[in-house]
């Protein structure tokens, strides 16, 4: 990497980086041990796996300014897995997790991002703005110890000096200064609240080098090969929408299959500090971002300051009230919601926002990313082809005893039978000529609808000529096609 490149990936914003890195280190640690609780782990599971990632990714990552760690939707996959064969078996999946991102990245599986939509990738933005709020609701549930109305004022007052702060200055990001308020008065009036120490115990020892405790053979394969399959997909997509958003938030690129790559080798080294797999995070990655984390720094430090508190203030960082955290993340949850997509759902076409408010649902009916998604692509390729469909259009003319017939545009799977519909196999004429010069044949059955077509008109004595076949349908007719070949005839009649 060029010596200037390095110092504008890490060196170019070193008090933001800094800053916004302590800010998301205080709010990865709840949530680090939600996770782990979620798995089925003890805490230290996921907060190891969120320092051991932080650390690496910022080195082998292709989004600077992204923050990855242990995530929700990595955890909910690993459930069975740690109830039916335990930690150890999870640690072996977390290994081969790694390796699969990693041949992924060199498959170049990033380029795929091109294939998903601006609707999907809105639906999949508003999913997690929700998702992320409705985490929070737990605490603010009533019936929870601890949870009052000294709870709700302290959120709300949390709210007012992460929203109003910045009006009066920016040198410190107000979501850190609301923290650090809140612990204080938390600590000096001793409130009755919830705080991070009330989740579990947090680890006082730094992570470990150690091997998976399980058998070298094909059984542990078998048992752990779908389990790393599922969490390869789930945070490469995760990681690598959220990596189109931060790239979206801070005007800059990415280099996606880099990231695909240093996503494997950052699991590979969580599973071999007794980390669960992780991935990118939208939520801390959006608190980065509005906190002035721009480059590899604030990862690197998000990472570092999280061990460091764990380790060193381990006392304090359990008296950290939750509501403070809650209204970091409320915060997050309304600054990642595209609410100019509820005004568009009246201005943009109707597919549109369908296959946007089905990523939606999807998404947070399963809380599966990979679900919504790919309910989302499919929707919108099938919106998408039935469109181009459309487009194809055929015209006639008569001079003589030949009819020729004009094809324009594509001929595929969905416009095959608009193809053949279009000809009148019932008139009586010598000579049919098909120019398709304007148009293109896509597929096997644009082929066989061609073929279908040619015989038809043969069958009934008509002699039939095709005009004008660009080169790439050229190919594919000839090797696909029957009409041209000896006796096609007489097989459309036997089938």
């Amino acid at each position: 990497m060029p010596t200037s490149n390095l110092s504008q990936q890490w060196f170019s914003n070193i008090r933001g980086d800094l800053l916004a890195g302590i800010v998301v280190a205080l709010a990865l640690i709840p949530e680090a041990i939600a996770f782990s609780i979620i798995a089925g782990v003890d805490p230290k599971v996921g907060l190891y796996a969120s320092f051991c990632i932080s650390v690496v990714i910022a080195f082998t990552g292709g989004r600077p300014g992204m923050i990855s760690a242990a995530t929700a939707a990595m955890a909910v996959l690993m459930v069975s897995l740690v109830r039916d064969h335990g930690l150890e078996y999870l640690l072996a999946a977390t290994l081969l997790t790694g390796v699969i991102q990693i041949v992924f990245g060199f498959l170049k599986v990033g380029s795929l991002m091109r294939f998903v939509s601006k609707a999907v990738m809105t639906g999949f933005v508003n999913a997690l703005a929700i998702l992320i709020f409705l985490a929070q609701l737990p605490e603010l549930n009533l019936g929870v110890e601890g949870v009052g109305w000294v709870t709700y004022a302290m959120v709300a007052g949390g709210l007012g000096i992460i929203y109003l702060l910045p009006r009066l200055t920016k040198a410190v990001p107000s979501p850190l200064v609301c923290i650090i308020v809140l612990t204080g008065l938390a600590m000096f009036l001793n409130l009755d609240v919830r705080r991070v120490g009330d989740l579990g115990e947090l680890p006082d020892t730094l992570p470990v080098f150690l091997w998976p405790d399980v058998p070298l053979d094909f059984e542990t394969l078998a048992i752990i090969f779908p389990y790393s399959l599922s969490l390869a997909v789930v945070g490469l997509l995760e990681s690598l929408m959220t990596a189109q958003i931060v790239d979206d938030l801070t005007d800059t690129p990415s280099d996606k299959n880099r990231e695909a790559r240093g996503q494997g080798v950052a699991n590979i080294t969580a599973g071999l500090f007794g980390g669960m797999a992780g991935c990118a995070m939208i939520g801390q990655s959006v608190i980065n971002v509005k906190s002035g984390g721009r480059t590899r720094l604030s990862t690197l430090t998000a990472g570092i300051v999280l061990l460091i508190l764990l380790l060193l203030l381990g006392p304090w960082v359990r008296q950290i009230p939750m509501p403070a955290l809650v209204a970091v993340m409320i915060m997050v949850s309304i600054g990642t919601f595209s609410w100019v997509s509820i005004r568009n759902l009246v201005v943009h076409p109707s597919t549109t926002s369908m296959v946007m408010l089905t990523t939606v649902i999807t998404v947070v009916w399963t809380h599966n990313l990979a679900l919504g998604v790919g309910a989302g692509v499919l929707l919108a390729s099938l919106f998408f082809a039935r469109k181009v469909a459309r487009i194809i259009r055929i015209t006639s003319d008569l001079e003589g005893g030949t009819r020729t017939y004009t094809v324009r545009g594509q001929v595929f799977f969905v416009s095959a039978e608009t193809f053949i519909d279009a000809f009148d196999f019932k008139e009586a004429i010598d000579k049919v000529v098909i120019d398709v010069s304007q148009a293109h044949f896509w597929d096997l059955t644009a082929v066989g609808a061609l073929d279908r077509v040619v015989l038809k008109f043969r069958r009934e004595g008509t002699e039939v000529e095709i005009l004008g076949l660009n080169e790439a349908s050229a190919t594919i007719v000839h090797k696909l096609g029957t009409h041209d070949k000896p006796g096609a005839i007489d097989r459309m009649l036997d089938h």
